[in-house]
């Protein structure tokens, strides 16, 4: 099925000027659509709400609220929702962008359960191993949080490796290990048969996802979420970036004799290898 962009853009040279005026403001602020109704749509068009209606028709949808309704559900879903054209330029999309991100940000800060997150860093600071598993648009998220865990401490792995499947792993891992499973939304199929066997096999696990994925929430001990919204076509990862950071912080502090203590070997070793440059 072809999405609302799309359908104005086949339709588009055969409709009336008045539809097209629709047409055109829709295309100017696609990312906002959802947050309209047929008759604030009319009116920040300057037609009708009888035009909007007709042309909405005439793109397939019994009534505007069935249009709505769609881009909500592939919004949710993860799906890209934009027009090609850069509609929103400059000053006016950075502050739009800022306003997003000051929003998730502070959502997830005001969200967060003290209690369990202190639960949390206990748990990764005295656990044997930790095994942090993300796929897809987690994969990148994961890499980073193994790397900032691993200043802190060993034992840190990021599963699957490329090109490699989960069962040998989860074979080997006992009561003793934690499992941190980035589980952010279009997730694969595995996540939550993943989490049922982690919740069999009794294995501590924290999941860290979107606050709407309830299904995957309800499957894991720990829950840590943070909004993926976005003003443009792609969810935005930085208040996941910015839990792990905390999390981070807050494992070094949880033991940090033992992590300043890594942290020094660590910096002897790039001075012997001459891994980085430091000027």
């Amino acid at each position: 099925m072809k999405q609302l962009d799309e359908r104005l853009k086949s339709h588009y040279p055969q409709l009336s000027p008045q539809e097209q005026r629709v047409a055109d403001f829709v295309f100017d602020h696609f990312d906002d659509l959802i947050g309209y109704n047929s008759a604030e749509l009319a009116r920040l068009s300057g037609v009708s709400k009888a035009t909007v209606s007709r042309l909405f028709k005439r793109l397939g949808y019994e009534k505007y609220k069935d249009m709505r309704d769609e881009l909500r559900t592939l919004r949710q879903s993860g799906m890209p929702l934009t027009d090609n054209r850069d509609a929103v330029q400059g000053n006016t999309l950075l502050s739009r962008h800022y306003k997003q991100e000051m929003a998730n940000l502070t959502q997830w800060v005001s969200a967060i359960d003290p209690g369990q997150f202190g639960e949390v860093v206990q748990q990764l600071a005295r656990c044997k191993r930790i095994f942090i598993i993300g796929m897809r648009n987690a994969y990148p998220v994961a890499l980073h949080f193994r790397q900032q865990l691993q200043q802190a401490r060993g034992g840190v792995m990021v599963l699957p490796q490329p090109g490699q499947t989960l069962a040998e792993e989860l074979v080997e891992m006992t009561p003793d290990d934690t499992v941190v499973v980035l589980a952010f939304r279009r997730r694969p199929r595995i996540i939550k048969p993943l989490l049922l066997a982690l919740q069999g096999r009794d294995i501590p696990t924290l999941v860290i996802c979107e606050p709407q994925a309830q299904a995957v929430i309800a499957l894991a001990r720990w829950q840590l979420c943070t909004p993926l919204d976005s003003v443009s076509a792609f969810d935005s990862y930085a208040s996941a970036n910015s839990l792990i950071n905390l999390l981070a912080n807050a494992l070094l502090h949880e033991s940090l004799s033992e992590g300043r203590q890594r942290i020094h070997h660590i910096a002897d070793l790039y001075g012997q290898l001459d891994e980085l440059e430091w000027r």
